[in-house]
């Protein structure tokens, strides 16, 4: 009974960490320091773009990095919307897997995918400014902190073999949700919408400085989902919903761990460390009952 239990935790805990994107999916990438700020509003539809934290004389801000622009620019949020068309309608899958999605299956949702899909907007995230590298000590927590639309908001992750899919933010949630995202990653997750219209993300970006000092900074996206929703729509919309008043840090990794920046692994979420301090319990437990059994029969 106890083996069972152990090899369910710790299916759980693998379960529990996101997978490495495939190679050759457009995640390895340097970011030049000169790059250039772009200023007016825009609308982004197609290509590569990534939200992520930028430190400049002493400033911390969250921005999005505009690279299907030439060359690649910084946009301010307030400025942006990301427009998901109608290529991005997909079928929720007949398969209890996808559950965590809280719409039947058949039902059509908008999904902006893992990897670059012609036509669709590719929103990921990286930590890879050059002020953010010289800067932080050892990684961010990015924090949804809410959501604010006509339909449920999933971010999650899947591997590239049909591995099980892990769930970052979910709108349906509590908030504030953590996580920790080393230096020098570059990430993209399926992000799924449950209806068409516009959403309003709010989240936090917050690191410990290499001087020991601490910055945080918070933005709101603004994306327009579906062909029939009007991005001047998403660009004066006002973020009503309550915000919680701060958002707990995501524990960082040991400072062994091995695991690589830059590839788009993201090493610990809020979940995980429950499931190890379970994981740690059940085999304390049985190894005192393996050593107590041995005791009986030795005193036999």
């Amino acid at each position: 009974m106890l083996t069972h239990i152990a090899t369910a935790v710790t299916a759980a805990l693998l379960a529990t960490t996101p997978t490495v994107p495939p190679p050759g999916s457009g995640l390895d990438q340097t970011l030049d320091a000169n790059q250039g700020q772009a200023t007016g509003r825009a609308v982004l539809e197609t290509g590569h773009v990534d939200i992520g934290p930028r430190y400049r004389d002493g400033k911390w801000t969250i921005q999005i990095h505009d690279d299907h622009a030439v060359p690649s620019v910084w946009r301010e949020p307030a400025d942006t919307v990301l427009r998901v068309r109608d290529t991005a309608r997909q079928p929720v899958p007949d398969d209890q897997v996808y559950a965590f999605l809280g719409a039947p299956p058949g039902t059509n949702v908008h999904v902006v995918p893992q990897t670059e899909k012609q036509g669709v907007v590719w929103i990921g995230w990286n930590t890879q400014d050059p002020g953010v590298l010289d800067a932080i000590d050892r990684g961010v927590t990015m924090s949804l902190r809410g959501v604010q639309g006509p339909g449920d908001v999933t971010v999650f992750l899947q591997s590239g073999n049909l591995g099980a899919p892990q769930v970052l933010w979910s709108s349906a949630k509590p908030y504030p949700q953590p996580i920790w995202v080393e230096t020098n990653t570059h990430t993209h997750a399926n992000w799924v919408f449950g209806k068409p219209g516009t959403y309003l993300v709010a989240m936090d970006i917050s690191a410990d400085l290499a001087d020991g000092s601490t910055v945080s900074g918070s933005t709101v996206l603004r994306l327009a989902v579906g062909d029939a929703t009007d991005p001047d729509e998403a660009l004066n919309a006002a973020f009503t919903a309550p915000l919680p008043s701060g958002s707990a840090p995501a524990a960082a990794p040991a400072a062994d761990d091995e695991t690589s920046p830059g590839t788009g692994y993201l090493p610990v979420l809020a979940a995980g460390g429950l499931l190890a301090a379970l994981l740690i319990a059940v085999l304390v437990w049985r190894q005192v009952a393996v050593r107590r059994r041995a005791e009986r029969q030795a005193g036999r």
